[in-house]
Parts: structure tokens; sequence; C-alpha cells
């Protein structure tokens, strides 16, 4: 794959009006090779691992995303991690610098596998991950998620698509 490019995200089925449908081809074993890939950070407060602040750092930072005109709807991804049980970290791809958010680069190769299933199972999903990323030699290398849906959306879909994302 291009170097800072993902695979497609398929923005097009959007029946609820929030998340879209996700649709996973292309996402499962793609290799992703970032070089200074712009992304806002953002963190959020978590209870044991349970955001409690996500829906509305989202929206502010959604909105500051759409203002700077930085969201390339065909690349779009939010890579989130839990640094603690009490803190998420998410990026965000852009663009282009946005205004008022903290900005970051990104840079590494990783390796993507899609997960479907419920949430709670996060931590066997971080475990495999991790195990690919030791396979490929990178033992102590980051692994992020990428939530495709929203646990509504996921409902009213029926599918709760996830992309691991693992340094390598």
């Amino acid at each position: 794959m291009q170097t800072n490019a993902l695979p497609r995200y398929d923005m097009s089925v959007n029946t609820t009006g929030c998340c879209p449908k996700f649709n996973p081809e292309g996402w499962d074993g793609a290799e992703l090779h970032f070089r200074g890939k712009k992304f806002v950070r953002a963190t959020t407060k978590a209870v044991m691992h349970v955001p409690v602040d996500m829906g509305k750092v989202f929206s502010r930072v959604q909105a500051h995303i759409d203002e700077a005109g930085a969201m390339d709807p065909e690349q779009f991804i939010v890579l989130s991690r839990d640094p603690s049980a009490f803190r998420g970290e998410h990026l965000f791809a852009v663009t282009k610098d946005v205004p008022g958010e903290e900005m970051t680069r990104l840079s590494g190769d990783f390796v993507t596998r899609v997960f479907e299933g419920p949430y709670r199972e996060a931590r066997h999903w971080y475990n495999e991950m991790k195990a690919e990323a030791a396979k490929r030699g990178k033992e102590d290398g980051e692994v992020w998620f990428f939530y495709t849906t929203c646990p509504k959306c996921a409902k009213a879909y029926g599918k709760n698509y996830v992309v691991g994302v693992a340094e390598v």
C-alpha cells in the first residue's frame, strides 16, 4: 500500500444518520506505512476502560475537523488505545492542521486485522494483535483499534466491526 494511504473507507451507506455502515473489504490484513501522517490527538476520560466523555470529545474534534475542511472521507480512521484504565487516546486522520486541536504525526509500519463482535472482546483482540506484532519481530509495538461504528449504529447494522492496527 502507498505511504500514508489507508484502505478505502466507504461512507456511501448511512441509514442511521450517525455512523456509516462499515465495509470491511480491503481492511483485513492490510499493511499500512505511515511517514509523518497527520492526526488530531484527543484524550478521553474512562473508568476501568469504559469511556465517560467520548461522545463529547469526538463531537468537538469532528466539528473542528469539518470546520477546517481537513477530512478525506475515503481515508478516514480514528485510532484508539487505552494508555491506562482511566484515559483513552484517539488519533483522527486529517489532511491538514486543525485549529484548536492538538496535532501529531505518526510514522511506522502497521498491519491490520478485522474483528467482529462485542466490545468486551477487545482485550482478546489486543492479545492477538500483540502476538501478530511479535511474530513480525516487533514485540514492543503499539496496538490501536479503529472502532468503525458507535454501539448504537453497530446494533442497527447488526455487526460490530473493529479493526486492530498493530505496529510491526
